[in-house]
């Protein structure tokens, strides 16, 4: 059994950290440590992490990216397996841990991923993009670059040979999997160690989020593009299949807004990154990763017993 080291990004997290960490000592498999990066957190997120005995690594917020962070994580974990995790995510049965590290029993895989729900709070078009980016059954060698790090974990000599990319804004999981994969070496998605993650984003925010990513896939993809018209395009056909499966579920009435709004801001946020120059200036940088209102509150084996969070937060 490796010993497996936790990683987490915080950054005001305190409304969701204490579940999940309550999730993850709830493990039949426990982690050997939790580490919780901080990016100068200003609510009660430290003392959450330090009176449930983890280690905090600290990064300032000039020097943030999250590459860097995930870096400076790894570098103070001594696990042979990294579990890299959200600070609002949290796991939704005891074996979770159990089922994400055993894909690295074959010797040959370096990364693997994990399934991601949505809860009550998740808007109807984001639960839509969950269920296509992360499927009800698992691919154990799925031969593509695509990983998720709100829900991942890396073998810790993996990291160390390739690190993660500080300078992207975003998708610098895709990046690392597409090099690791070019050295021969296999991406497995678990669909059993599931978790629930919790967006509760303005659009000013998912807007961004979209935004950025747009810049850092431009940059991994050198001949990626996108037009307004393919941008508006993509718009009009996900709100579309959005609507028919809003009607086929009896959610259409309470979502008949959100809809277009999500994909709105999702497609112009890509539009508007993909047209950026691939210079992102220090103050947009503080807009990406420090929004304003970024402090807002076939068959299957057996997956384990649901963990029953009671009143934690």
């Amino acid at each position: 059994m490796p010993s497996v080291s936790v990683v987490i990004r915080a950054f005001n997290e305190g409304q969701h950290l204490g579940r999940l960490i309550s999730g993850l000592n709830q493990q039949t498999v426990r982690p050997d440590e939790i580490i919780v990066v901080d990016s100068g957190s200003t609510d009660d997120t430290v003392k959450i992490a330090l009176d449930s005995g983890c280690r905090i690594v600290n990064i300032p917020k000039e020097e943030f990216s999250f590459g860097r962070s995930l870096n400076y994580g790894c570098e103070a974990a001594t696990g042979d397996v990294l579990l890299i995790v959200s600070a609002h995510v949290y796991p939704i049965h005891d074996s979770y841990l159990e089922h994400m590290i055993r894909p690295f029993e074959d010797g040959v895989t370096d990364i693997a991923y994990g399934r991601q729900v949505g809860d009550h709070r998740t808007k109807f078009s984001e639960s839509r993009i969950m269920l296509q980016w992360f499927p009800e059954e698992s691919i154990w060698d799925q031969g593509h670059p695509f990983s998720n790090n709100a829900n991942a974990a890396v073998r810790r000599s993996t990291w160390a040979a390739h690190r993660y990319n500080e300078e992207l804004t975003g998708l610098e999981d895709l990046e690392f999997a597409n090099r690791v994969i070019a050295k021969g070496a296999r991406v497995a998605y678990v669909a059993e160690a599931s978790v629930v993650h919790v967006h509760e984003e303005t659009w000013s925010i998912i807007q961004n989020r979209y935004r950025r990513e747009a810049i850092a896939y431009k940059r991994i993809m050198d001949k990626a593009s996108m037009s307004a018209a393919k941008a508006a395009g993509l718009a009009l056909l996900n709100i579309f299949g959005d609507y028919v499966h809003a009607a086929r579920v009896g959610s259409l009435a309470s979502n008949v807004f959100s809809i277009p709004r999500f994909r709105a801001a999702q497609f112009y946020g890509a539009w508007e990154g993909f047209r950026n120059n691939a210079n992102v200036s220090e103050e947009l940088l503080r807009r990406f990763y420090y929004p304003a209102d970024s402090a807002q509150p076939g068959s299957r084996a057996s997956i384990g017993n649901v963990i029953d969070y009671g009143e934690i937060r």
